[in-house]
Order: C-alpha cells, then structure tokens, then sequence
C-alpha cells in the first residue's frame, strides 16, 4: 500500500475520500475536491460528536460505512442515511480455544478495565457478596487484562471459563468476540455494537432486550447480556453463566458451539471478502 504525504495530496472528483467518524476536519480536503466522500462509522457514538456548531451531516454530500448493523441503524435514526455494512475480523488462528478443557473447580473470569473499570469492580464486589451466602461450590479467581500484546491477550483469554465485559459504547465490542473464539462464555454488556453478533442463551433478571430486531445468525445464544451500566443485572448474567459452569453438560457443550460458529463468521477471511466485494461495487 502506498503512503502518500499530506502535502501532495491532491484529491479529484473521481476520487474516493474514506474518513472515519469523530472527525470532521479530515472532510475537508475530499468535500472541496467534490470527491465520492465516505464516512467510515466504528462507534456510533462518535458519529455526531466534534462538529462544528450548526453541522448537519445529513446535508452534506457524504456516504456512510457502518462497522455493525447496530452503527448502521443509528447513522439510519439519526441521519436517515443507508450505511452498508463492513464488519471487522479477528485473528482466529490466534483467538482459538484450547485443545483440552479447561474445567474445574475454579471458575477463572477475565476482564479488560481500559472501559468502565468502576463496573468491574462493582460486578465483583456484589457478585462475590452473593455468592458467598448463597455457598456457590466453585472458587472465582479473576484478572485483569491490560498492557499485553494481542498473543498474550489471546493466551489469558484461553485460560479463562467467562469474560466479563464492561465496555460500552461500542460499535461492534472486539474483546467479547475474540473471547468467544479461545472459548470464553461472555457476560456483561453490549455497547449497543455488540448486538450484531450477541445473542441470549437464557433469560434471567435483568436481561437486556435489543431496540431492533436483530438479523438472522447461524448461531444460537452465546452468552448472558444485561443492559449498559446496569451492575445487578451483569451480576445476575454471570450467576447464570456460573450456574452453567455448575450443572456442565450438553447446554455447555452448546454454547460453546455457538460461540465457535459466532467467531468463524467474523474472521479475517471473511473480512476480507467483505472489503473486496464492496469495493469492487464501487469500482
């Protein structure tokens, strides 16, 4: 791929501008060359921030890419602009679930603290309260990922039974996915993204419930989601998650297959195949 420096470039109108969301200076150079401009959506949080005041996106000659279904909803509800889908990948030759099974008596919990650590902690607190009256036979041992390179992550996520995860907003939540793929049964939140690929595998109080519907998937529940901040209901997530872990068996064997059918769809293969096909549209 060729790197062209800032001062040399000289877009024309045959050109395609691709700028991701957040930042609306980088517009610039594709709207004042009346180049084909695209706005790449990953979190769709960050869709109507850092504009200048009085901005309206949707007045402006610009296209939008969505990261998840979920980001192209939103950009749909707040623009009332079609976003096709370019979904991301993972490495899942590296993401991939150890050989052997890694059940016990000790009930291993991973979560990433970079996003909403206050959570984390208070998920613990009142999960480890609870448990503790209710005399859950197995031991909890938690750790935090943080600070790893991506072979470390995925070498800590194959160690683990569950991944709490706490992040959100998200346009489409990585962490959960690559956990999905070493095997890990995910709980906690959304982000709102992780809906593209985030299915119930049980109700539970406190569950959460999509604001679309979801699109149909080769693969059944994968985890246990509560909404976004919502402590006791991430707490009543992971008791059924370790509830699982307690009774074993076929709905255990189950979810992890759809947590392995859940990865392969996102793969970078797949991703690939995805960049090329919209890309050979355009051309």
């Amino acid at each position: 791929m060729d790197i062209l420096p800032w001062q040399d470039l000289h877009l024309l109108p045959e050109d395609i501008w691709l700028t991701p969301e957040g930042w609306p200076n980088a517009l610039l150079p594709g709207l004042s060359a009346r180049a084909r401009c695209f706005v790449y959506v990953q979190n769709w949080a960050y869709l109507l921030s850092c504009l200048p005041r009085n901005t309206d996106l949707s007045a402006l000659p610009l296209e939008f890419l969505a990261v998840s279904e979920p980001v192209a909803r939103f950009v749909e509800m707040s623009l009332g602009k079609q976003a096709p889908i370019l979904r991301p990948g993972i490495d899942t030759a590296l993401f991939s679930p150890l050989s052997e099974q890694k059940d016990g008596q000790i009930v291993r919990i991973a979560f990433m603290p970079r996003k909403n650590k206050i959570f984390a902690r208070q998920i613990r607190e009142l999960a480890e309260a609870r448990l503790h009256r209710r005399g859950f036979p197995f031991s909890l041992e938690w750790f935090s990922i943080e600070g790893r390179s991506q072979a470390e992550v995925a070498l800590m996520l194959k160690s683990a039974h569950i991944f709490l995860a706490t992040g959100f907003p998200e346009g489409c939540s990585l962490p959960p996915l690559e956990a999905l793929a070493c095997g890990c049964v995910p709980v906690g939140f959304t982000g709102l993204g992780g809906w593209d690929y985030m299915r119930q595998a049980a109700d539970f109080p406190g569950v959460a419930s999509p604001l679309w519907p979801l699109r149909e998937v080769p693969w059944s529940g994968n985890g246990f989601y509560a909404a976004d901040a919502d402590v006791p209901g991430a707490v009543f997530a992971l008791e059924a998650a370790l509830d699982l872990f307690v009774r074993g068996g076929k709905n255990l064997e189950a979810l992890r297959r759809a947590g392995q059918t859940t990865a392969a769809a996102y793969s970078l293969t797949a991703q690939e195949q995805s960049v090329v096909t919209f890309w050979s549209k355009l051309a």
